[in-house]
């Protein structure tokens, strides 16, 4: 009964000293006496002691620094880079296979990978256009590490180059000549304004003179069309009179210097002086 126990005993302690569980986060590889067995999958999973090994493999993205480094670009200036990369192991069972066993340290590899595709890259562009073209140097660099990588059982996820700093007399003529530049924009800017404002400046006064203008000729063309009914009405009204008229001088001198009004017999002056006065004569029936 007592071996029974044992034996039990034992038993239960085997069982429970092969248990594995892996987080979903993992994969595992089980090898038996150092030779591949089989996958684990995320949750429980039972190895024999002694003689089973399970090895369990990151599947989460992850990330290594290229670390910096000095670059000659191709107009012969050193420039400091500094890149990222994202990475994560595939979790089907044949990629999780190939980062163990086809590369011995695919994180430390990786790296050395891309500070030499980096070297590659950036040196054969000047410093400028490396600056103005960081989105071509990804997309370059992110190629290469996936072409290179697919042997491996990686998925490069992308790649982010953090910086490209030139050497520290080059970074003070390159802020001068953009200040400059910025400089002459703002006084380009300021040209065209003012010159705006003076050929809005200009176009006011043009329009203030044609409206002057236009005023004087309406004031003219009102004078003329005066005149103009002036005349008519001297035409109309005193056309075939200029007797009359004579007559009417007359009266009006004696009137200045006689007392009596000596009153011509013109039936037709009578009626203008009557007019005149606000008399209208009364017709003599015949």
């Amino acid at each position: 009964m007592n071996i029974l126990g044992l034996v039990l005993g034992f038993v239960v302690f085997v069982f429970f000293l092969g248990i594995r569980i892996v987080r979903p986060t993992h994969r595992g590889l089980v090898e038996s006496f150092g030779k591949y067995s089989r996958f684990a999958e995320p949750g429980f999973n039972w190895i024999i002691p002694v003689i089973e090994n399970m090895y369990l493999v990151n599947t989460t993205e992850q990330m290594v620094d290229a670390e910096p480094q000095e670059i000659i670009t191709n107009d012969n200036l050193n420039a400091k880079v500094d890149a990222q990369v994202y990475f994560k192991v595939k979790t089907d069972e044949e990629s999780v296979k190939r980062c163990q066993y086809n590369v011995g340290n695919y994180q430390w590899q990786i790296v050395n990978l891309a500070r030499t595709t980096l070297r590659n890259i950036i040196g054969t562009m000047t410093l400028k256009s490396a600056n103005s073209e960081r989105g071509r140097i990804n997309t370059e660099l992110h190629t290469i590490l996936e072409r290179e990588t697919s042997k491996w059982g990686l998925e490069i996820v992308r790649t982010e180059l953090k910086e490209i700093d030139p050497p520290k007399d080059v970074q003070e003529t390159m802020n001068k000549v953009v200040k400059a530049e910025n400089e002459k924009i703002a006084a380009v800017d300021f040209a065209t304004a003012t010159e705006t404002a003076a050929d809005g400046q200009k176009r006011a006064e043009i329009k203030k003179a044609e409206g002057v203008k236009q005023a004087r000729i309406l004031q003219a063309q009102g004078e003329a069309e005066a005149i103009r009914l002036v005349n008519e009405a001297a035409n109309t009204y005193f056309v075939g009179n200029a007797q009359v008229l004579r007559r009417l001088q007359a009266v009006e001198t004696a009137l200045e210097t006689n007392a009596k009004i000596i009153v011509p017999s013109d039936r037709d002056l009578v009626n203008v002086i009557g007019e005149m006065a606000g008399v209208v004569p009364i017709k003599k029936k015949d």
